[in-house]
């Protein structure tokens, strides 16, 4: 029995094989990624397909189990650099139709914040 069996964690270790591909990052690195596509919002089982990282590393770190202070604060780092490149991106959008794209950006951003 696994070390994770006997703690009552029912989580796979890695996504199935042939479902993901082989991860060439080091943790430091992986912290890093999973922080910026969590940031993105995209789902853990994507993040594990695209870059490799085992799914359950991934889920540790957004459930808190791992780096439980470290990986909140750069989550926060990386939605503030989306929101900036967000309302920059905004900017080719002109009169009312940049003001009420730059509107919703604001609102998504705080609704990110809050959670």
């Amino acid at each position: 029995m696994s070390s994770r069996e006997s703690n009552g964690d029912s989580r796979t270790p890695s996504p199935p094989y042939g479902y993901s591909r082989e991860c060439t990052h080091s943790r430091e690195e992986q912290i890093h990624i999973v922080a910026e596509y969590h940031a993105h919002k995209i789902r853990p089982s994507r993040i594990a397909y695209r870059v490799g990282i085992d799914i359950a590393f991934i889920e540790e770190l957004i459930a808190g189990e791992t780096e439980a202070e470290r990986f909140p604060r750069l989550v926060a780092h990386y939605r503030r650099q989306r929101f900036q490149q967000r309302m920059h991106d905004s900017g080719s959008c002109r009169g009312i139709a940049r003001y009420e794209l730059q509107q919703q950006i604001e609102r998504e951003f705080r609704q990110e914040v809050e959670l």
